[in-house]
């Protein structure tokens, strides 16, 4: 007989409310949950497909070894952390805390408390090498908060914009940061009808262009001087909310002359757009009673994300777009402590050169994190501090890593490689240990990223006082040995002989202004997924258990207002910041252009049907596509002599990949719009139409890279297409 149980979609931050049919303990189907609120019911193809990602018969039921000969085989659970822990305090003992390092990536998601955890075991063994999928997505939004600063009282409604801008951000597909993440493409649709004026700054006329007041078509890498062109607009014009500034503001006169050379004229050239577009769009921003920007990975991945991340919130603070003292609180906390938001600026903090130094290229950790794109070089080079042992934590990095070739081979070199995952991933498939997990209708989950998400960036999170709690609805299957992500920390610890102490905060910094909390976990009995959220959610503003309440969530009676500025308050935003400004005047005299022999420039493309990597293997979001083409405009096709589905090598300074063309007239002529994290191992991807081509071969992490974060370019990158093998 057939359940329906309500539950969560946790492959993505949106977590979008689900109902699950279940059939004999197995999960059949997964529809929309209209009893919930705020989504209207709403999935994607991703969430639609978790039947088959449970059910898959690639899917892994045990865990398995690497053997001496190549391959793996099944082992117990047991048997495998007995080995890895033994291996890891081999090599502590031999050559220090630091040889081990942890990578996690972006399905993290499925069980919040997931990173705390494992942060929480690098901690206990005494290692700073902690990695995450941040410094290599969009760490240019922590590095934005330090340089500007934060405002404690957060934003008005997303119902009050009439105006919002979205810079190489694609929400109805991507459902990222900077926009509504509940049902997007509704929002959108809603906003666009009752006036909101949408402003699209993208090289590619995406599924949101087409709602768009004003599509700035511009050329890929123009991210940071169309700001600053903006920014001289509203300066020059007067358009500038001056009392917020008197009060809360610092370094507009030095903003201004960095502004100087960017007039709309100039940069028009440079980026491919109209000057008269330019200005419209600065006066429809900064002339609206409140108005937003939301940045997605293109900006990020095209060398400035820091600079275009910081301007955009330089942008809303010269328009006072914040919210003031008596208005409601847009995100209060449901499950995280309560915290008193203020009409008042938490000023900028260090964001960089902060925790260890990495032995490569004068790296430091930042407000972003450890610098991911470095650590393959940190597993090669020999000597004091090499990293021999990674664990790689809900996340595939030889498919996410940029210069792949580079990191297969330091994946390759390692002594000890563990991955959690439920299929052999080309990360798995190098990994002396596999360690199969319960999947996401297997565990419990709740929403508390949703509230969390809004100290990582501006403009992050939902609105309004939103909780929900989803219990595990299925068992693992039958005969099966999984084990939760999180509990290999604990057992490794365990076995280690160390302690585990999780911080109920999350580790976020002093400008989040929640207070510092932290729970130490018995090692002698081990807690239950529900235990450990008791726990962590033990000072939440709503009871957990009130929570526990509404299966399908709720919005609770949580209304805070903004309070007014301390009497003492000093402390301002900064737009003047002088290492974002220097930046700023470098790209001055050095305008983005495509390359002689590199004529194109290769853009990211999000698909609705994969995140990442995830969802590859999924027969049910592959089956006509399994990989991942590269679009051209039509024009530039003919101009190539090439057809749709003919095999083309793209080409970089620094590497080439085979790939299916296909037209796509919404794009720029002389971009490539291509998808990351296809393809596989080297050698096992030479058919592009098999499983595509994982571009981060054309990437290189020392040529060209953030000197903060790291991140290598990976979007914006000349390239040369030749047709034929």
């Amino acid at each position: 007989m057939a359940e329906i149980a309500p539950s969560i979609c946790r492959l993505c931050p949106s977590l979008c409310p689900i109902l699950v049919t279940v059939e004999q303990g197995r999960p059949v189907k997964v529809t929309g949950d209209r009893d919930a609120p705020l989504y209207e019911g709403y999935t994607c193809p991703k969430g639609r497909a978790l039947p088959e990602q449970h059910n898959a018969p690639t899917r892994l039921l045990t865990s398995m070894k690497r053997g001496s000969a190549g391959g793996h085989y099944s082992i117990g659970s047991e048997q495998a952390l007995d080995e890895i822990a033994a291996k890891l305090r081999e090599i502590i003992d031999r050559h220090g805390p630091r040889a081990v390092a942890l990578y996690s990536g972006t399905a993290i998601v499925s069980f919040f408390p997931m990173a705390t955890i494992a942060g929480a075991f690098m901690k206990s063994i005494g290692s700073p090498m902690r990695f995450s999928a941040n410094t290599i997505d969009k760490p240019g939004a922590q590095i934005a908060q330090a340089a500007h600063g934060t405002w404690q009282g957060g934003s008005p409604p997303f119902e009050a914009a009439e105006a919002w801008i979205l810079i190489g951000l694609n929400p109805v597909i991507s459902k990222s940061g900077g926009f509504p993440p509940n049902n997007p493409a509704r929002r959108l649709k809603e906003a666009v009808a009752r006036g909101m004026k949408l402003i699209v700054i993208d090289p590619r006329a995406t599924e949101s262009t087409a709602r768009a007041h004003i599509h700035l078509q511009s050329k890929p890498g123009t991210d940071p001087q169309l700001l600053a062109a903006m920014i001289r607009v509203i300066l020059a014009e007067g358009l500038a909310d001056s009392d917020f500034i008197l009060e809360n503001v610092q370094g507009v006169e030095e903003l201004r002359k960095a502004v100087h050379p960017f007039s709309p004229e100039a940069v028009a050239v440079e980026a491919g757009v109209s000057a008269d577009n330019i200005v419209e769009a600065a006066r429809v921003f900064a002339q609206s009673r409140y108005a937003g920007i939301g940045l997605g990975v293109g900006p990020s991945f095209s060398l400035h994300g820091g600079l275009t991340d910081y301007l955009a919130t330089c942008m809303i603070s010269l328009c006072g777009f914040w919210s003031r003292a008596g208005d409601v609180v847009q995100r209060p906390h449901v499950l995280l402590p309560p915290y008193k938001a203020k009409a008042q600026a938490s000023p900028p903090f260090k964001g960089w050169g902060i925790g260890p130094q990495m032995r490569v290229r004068g790296l430091t950790g930042s407000a972003a994190g450890m610098p991911t794109a470095a650590l393959s070089e940190e597993i090669l080079l020999e000597g004091e501090g090499q990293v021999r042992a990674l664990i790689v934590l809900a996340g595939n990095p030889l498919m996410a890593w940029p210069d792949q070739l580079l990191a297969h081979k330091a994946l390759s070199s390692l002594e000890l490689l563990v991955t959690t995952g439920y299929e052999m991933s080309s990360t798995a498939k190098l990994s002396h240990y596999v360690i199969a997990p319960k999947l996401t209708l297997e565990i419990d989950g709740d929403s508390s990223e949703l509230e969390f998400v809004k100290y990582n960036g501006l403009l992050r999170g939902i609105e309004g006082p939103y909780g929900r709690y989803a219990p595990a609805i299925v068992p693992p299957p039958e005969g099966s040995d999984l084990i939760e992500d999180w509990e290999l920390f604990y057992e490794l610890a365990k076995r280690l002989g160390l302690g585990l102490t999780i911080s109920t905060s999350y580790g976020l910094m002093d400008h989040a202004h929640l207070p510092p909390n932290s729970v130490t976990l018995d090692m002698t009995v081990k807690p239950t997924s529900s235990e450990l959220l008791e726990m962590l959610y033990a000072n939440s503003r709503v009871p957990l258990s009130e929570v526990k309440n509404h299966p399908h969530g709720a919005m609770f009676d949580v209304e805070e207002r903004v309070y007014p500025r301390d009497a003492d308050c000093t402390a301002r935003l900064d737009v003047g910041n002088p290492l974002m400004l220097e930046e700023l005047s470098e790209i001055a005299s050095a305008p983005v252009t495509a390359e002689l022999d590199f004529p194109y420039l290769m853009i990211c493309r999000r698909i609705n049907n994969i995140m990442n990597s995830l969802g590859r293997s999924n027969p049910q979001l592959l089956s006509r596509t399994p990989y991942n083409p590269a679009y051209l405009h039509p024009d530039d096709m003919v101009a190539l002599g090439a057809t749709e589905g003919d095999v083309i090598s793209l080409e970089s300074k620094f590497g080439s990949v085979k790939a299916i063309i296909m037209a796509d007239g919404d794009l720029r002529r002389g971009t490539v719009s291509i998808t990351h994290s296809f393809g596989g191992l080297p050698g096992e991807d030479d058919d592009p139409s098999v499983m595509g081509c994982n571009i981060g071969r054309l990437l290189s992490t020392t040529a060209e890279f953030d000197p903060i974060t790291g991140i290598p370019r990976m979007s914006a990158l000349p390239v040369r297409v030749t047709v034929g093998l």
